[in-house]
């Protein structure tokens, strides 16, 4: 046997053992999540109706402690955090008992794929996949039905650690997901294709990482976008995370040699989604048409000269300081290159923006000093 055929069998075997973990832990989460639905609404029945009475739910977790010694997972916080898990989703009951022997034994029935509750369903795959931990953490920051929807498939569908659920929830992506101006539908051939696009990009980003008010504060724009672009490449990391996981960084101040004229591309990425290189062009003041041609340009370059045969046109984001979302909407579909435009902010600013001025909060002092 040569070492070819050995690696093809080390190749075929090895596959075989991740899927055989991913089937495993995938089985381990369902059960666990259904097993927590049904002691939640056992314990909610229990509770809600008077039937035990204050501080039975800490009573029998210290119980359990006893009986089972080892056993995590079941303090008196959690065993809540169970009650509060059904009742927030108790609209998948399909059970009509509250005996909790009774629920185990048709734990499978517990949970089905739900209906059309509002404008977005959750495959039943979906929500079981999710971790625990990330249904209680959707449940504990966002209350609408729709956006809960949304985590759970995004959740299921890019495999979140708590830390990117937490970003992604930080940084709003249910409300400003898909909603940057762009002109996708008319430039890309695929609708299938212009709707990725759309779904992928947002109109505002929170670079939470980047102290925006120091750029602001110098005088030449070309040194504040220099400034900007060498942060960003500083923190790619958290900038690949800030836009979704589907990014590879290809390089800054990407070099294009077309005709004898060089450009330079500020930041260009490879989306996998997408299957398209993604140039992006930093701004740091506000929208100008300028820009766009500017952009369209780079990406007819990149269209002729750098595209792979199997890959799809490459794609445009001007990430600017600000816009009129009305105006650039309507300049933007009078290019044929597909593009966006998408604004970015810090916490800092948006924490300002919510505090009192300094002059009143003198007023303040001042009325409190009479």
């Amino acid at each position: 046997m040569n070492n070819e055929n050995y690696d093809n069998a080390v190749k075929v075997i090895k596959s075989a053992i991740l899927k055989a973990q991913y089937e495993a832990v995938k089985s381990v989460n369902e059960k666990q999540l259904l097993l927590y639905f049904a002691i939640g609404k056992y314990i909610s029945a229990n509770t809600r109706n008077g039937i035990w009475g204050e501080g039975a739910i800490d009573a029998i977790s210290k119980k359990l402690d006893r009986e089972l010694p080892g056993l995590r997972g079941f303090s008196g916080r959690n065993l809540r955090y169970m009650r509060t898990f059904y009742e927030e989703w108790s609209i998948l009951d399909t059970v009509p008992n509250s005996n909790l022997e009774t629920a185990v034994a048709k734990i499978d029935s517990y949970i089905i794929e739900l209906p059309m509750l509002s404008s977005q369903t959750v495959p039943l795959t979906a929500f079981l996949s999710v971790a625990y931990s990330l249904h209680l953490l959707i449940m504990s920051k966002v209350k609408d039905l729709d956006e809960r929807i949304y985590y759970i498939n995004k959740s299921a569908e890019y495999n979140y650690t708590r830390t990117e659920l937490e970003t992604a929830i930080k940084n709003d992506n249910y409300h400003t997901q898909g909603a940057l101006p762009n002109n996708f539908q008319r430039a890309l051939s695929s609708n299938a294709q212009a709707f990725k696009a759309i779904s992928t990009f947002k109109d505002e980003y929170l670079l939470d990482f980047i102290n925006t008010e120091e750029i602001d504060i110098r005088d030449k724009q070309d040194i504040d976008e220099r400034v900007l672009e060498n942060a960003i490449v500083h923190n790619i990391k958290k900038f690949i995370l800030t836009f979704g996981k589907d990014f590879a960084f290809i390089g800054n101040q990407y070099h294009l040699d077309a005709f004898g004229v060089d450009q330079y591309i500020d930041l260009l990425f490879f989306n996998r989604e997408l299957n398209s290189l993604v140039a992006i062009e930093l701004k740091t003041g506000e929208f100008k048409t300028a820009y766009l041609g500017q952009l369209s340009g780079y990406l007819s370059v990149l269209d002729k000269f750098e595209r792979k045969k199997h890959e799809n046109p490459p794609i445009g984001i001007i990430l600017c300081k600000d816009m009129d979302k009305s105006f650039v909407d309507f300049v933007i579909n009078d290019y044929t290159k597909p593009m966006g435009v998408s604004t970015y902010g810090d916490i800092s600013n948006k924490i300002k923006q919510c505090l009192p001025s300094i002059d009143d909060l003198k007023r303040i002092i001042e009325n409190k000093d009479e």
